[in-house]
């Protein structure tokens, strides 16, 4: 590797205009392209100590060999350059917002003579009208066959149109009236282009003028008593109201926009968008990407990049040609750009990439970010979306025996274990200011979540209302929990000896037996001072176990007593199977402390209500569960819960409602 001061360019050397930089390895390869408003500060942060870099730009700086820019007249420049050299250099250290596949799209062939209608996983071509993408194709076949009904224009292949234009015979299509058959005639070009124009404009609209025309026809057929004409109006009505009802309504009929939700880790991004034409949700589609950073406004700025950078206004025929999928060249449901780009939080550059994205449209773009409302509410829809698929994601990690083995491994490699760590254990707390201190213990066996051994404890404290501070907590926790697996052994090795003087009551037995198996592996969350206190215990009692800590900001694993930190890749599946080990005791004590948090507000409240003791509190709780039910509730509702009569009731309800 390359010290980053070898080829630190002279500050004075470096301009302070607008540019694009790369960082170049030995080989020659580009590794990192980036852009900046003003050069020398950007590329000097590179070359500060290496102690204050993220570990993904420390590794980027320390594999380079040079770096080289060029200087642009303006940010969009910068912007629009910056995006060609990520396609065409596809940069190890950029994050690259790719999935693992293509998504099927219905396309419009509108460019040619006798346009046609198909499913499509292949880039888009000039000209042509793309609706999508679908995340199952059935769900498109199912689309195109109800379209077919009301709108019978051609979906045969170039060879099949030609060959019943020489044969003078349609295919199967046109002789059941699901195609109109323009090869043989019995259309005319301009009357089946006619049809795949109203095909558009139902597509690119909500569809109820459409059904509305349709139903009048269909009533005026009934009233002359055309009853076969009323009935196929009938059939394609039902037709278009099925399509019509299959696209979500978002908001307005005129809300033209595509809603990003992103979910960020320390090691990964997911990335969700709805896309939304018309009001109606028209398709979705989903990323999960390695992170460099975890600035929001930067991954979004490259987001907003790279999936819109492709996009020049019309797709040209050499990227046609060139492209190998569907991600190539970023489209939406009915054109690329759309009016509004909603995002959680605002980008960095907002001004400069709405400058960029409205030159690209031609028409003006706008970069919102709701903040309440509906708007926000569909939002958070999204966001749920991104979390979601980050946890689909890892469960899919997870299941995946192979990675969980060689995860197993790595961590009994590079923590110098005997064997792998077959039962892991992991440790977090949670509190609000030092009030309602919980913790969690989550167990994973063979790389995987045993959820029916994970555990909850009330940290108690010296006097009984809690620890003085979160490794005070830690230590009590951890003394529980070995302190209950050292009696059961104690228990066990009495019977082998035959001594049952000391035999502990079955329901103390059966308590101690739910830690009954030692851990291999003990995961703290925090760096050393953590890990350190947690290891007094460990040596206190005298137990044969490995300790270590996972620090959140850098994802450093420490080991009591070292000095320096292992350092596993970002991409390592050891690495990966610590975090969801985190990520999970971290979930079930912040939910604990919820639920803690929530009778404990509960339980103040009633406290401070005249004659409402112990049992009739307990009884109110569990009739009605929370204050804000309690609250909700009429004198009469509160006379049901037993004990609760008139008087006491008339007392509760001013109590929970301040009346004087």
């Amino acid at each position: 590797m390359a010290d980053p001061q070898s080829y630190r360019p002279k500050t004075r050397d470096i301009p302070t205009e607008p540019g694009v930089y790369r960082f170049i390895d030995p080989e020659g390869r580009v590794i990192y392209v980036g852009k900046a408003k003003n050069l020398r500060n950007r590329l000097s942060n590179y070359f500060q100590s290496p102690d204050r870099l993220h570990p993904r730009t420390r590794q980027m700086v320390f594999t380079a060999e040079r770096v080289v820019w060029v200087v642009v007249k303006s940010e969009i420049e910068a912007l629009t350059l910056e995006y060609a050299w990520i396609k065409e250099f596809e940069p190890r250290f950029n994050v690259m917002y790719r999935d693992d596949k293509s998504y099927p799209y219905l396309a419009i062939t509108t460019a040619e003579e006798y346009p046609r209608m198909l499913i499509t996983r292949s880039s888009h071509r000039k000209g042509n009208k793309y609706y999508g993408p679908y995340t199952k194709v059935w769900a498109v076949r199912e689309s195109v066959d109800l379209l077919q009904k009301v709108f019978p224009i051609r979906t045969c292949t170039k060879g099949v149109f030609n060959s019943a234009q020489r044969t003078g015979r349609p295919c199967l299509n046109g002789y059941i009236g699901l195609c109109v058959a323009p090869c043989v005639g019995r259309v005319s070009a301009q009357e089946h282009r006619a049809i795949v124009n109203d095909l558009v404009r139902f597509l690119d609209s909500t569809g109820e003028e459409m059904i509305a025309s349709k139903t009048d026809e269909m009533k005026r057929a009934a009233s002359e008593q055309r009853f076969e004409d009323a009935a196929r109006l009938r059939d394609q009505a039902q037709a278009l109201r099925t399509i019509a009802e299959k696209n979500t309504v978002a908001l307005g009929v005129d809300l033209d926009a595509d809603i990003f939700g992103i979910e960020v880790d320390e090691i990964e991004v997911s990335v969700q968008v709805f896309y939304v034409r018309a009001g109606r949700i028209r398709g979705q589609r989903g990323w999960v990407s390695d992170v460099e950073t975890l600035d929001v406004p930067e991954l979004l700025s490259q987001l907003i990049l790279q999936v819109y950078g492709g996009y020049d206004g019309v797709a040209s025929t050499k990227r046609d040609s060139d492209a190998k999928s569907v991600d190539d060249v970023a489209h939406t449901a009915t054109s690329a750009i759309p009016k509004e780009i909603w995002l959680p939080q605002m980008p960095a550059e907002r001004t400069e990439l709405e400058q960029w994205l409205s030159s690209i449209r031609t028409r003006p773009v706008r970069i919102v970010s709701p903040q309440r409302g509906k708007k926000a509410a569909l939002m958070e829809t999204v966001h749920t979306n991104a979390v979601q698929a980050m946890q689909r994601h890892k469960l899919q990690r997870v299941g995946d025996l192979t990675e969980r083995s060689q995860a197993l491994e790595e961590l009994r490699v590079g923590l110098h274990l005997k064997r792998a760590p077959l039962r892991i254990e992991g440790f977090d707390i949670s509190h609000t200011q030092g009030t309602y201190q919980v913790a969690s213990m989550v167990v994973f066996e063979d790389g995987a979540p045993k959820k029916k051994e994970y555990r909850h404890f009330t940290v108690r404290g010296e006097n009984g209302t809690g620890a003085r501070d979160d490794t005070a907590a830690m230590e009590e926790v951890l003394r529980r929990r070995l302190l209950r697996l050292q009696a059961l052994l104690d228990h066990e090795e009495e019977m082998a000896h035959g001594n049952t003087a000391h035999i502990p009551h079955p329901q103390e037995i059966t308590e101690l037996k739910r830690f009954a198996y030692k851990p291999d592996l003990i995961v703290v969350d925090g760096g050393l001072p953590q890990v350190n206190a947690a290891q007094r215990v460990v040596d206190e009692l005298g137990v044969d176990v490995m300790l270590v800590g996972l620090a959140k900001r850098l994802e450093e694993v420490w080991i009591p007593g070292e000095e320096f930190p292992v350092i596993l890749p970002r991409t390592s599946p050891a690495l990966r199977l610590l975090q969801y080990l985190r990520d999970e005791s971290h979930r079930f004590a912040i939910t604990f402390h919820r639920n803690k948090r929530g009778k404990g507000m509960l339980r103040s409240t009633l406290d401070s209500i005249e004659g409402l003791g112990p049992a009739k509190q307990k009884a109110l709780i569990k009739h009605f569960g929370s204050v804000k039910r309690m609250k909700e509730a009429t004198e009469q509702e509160l006379q049901e819960v037993a004990g609760i009569g008139p008087v006491l009731a008339q007392t509760i309800y001013a109590a929970l409602h301040d009346v004087a």
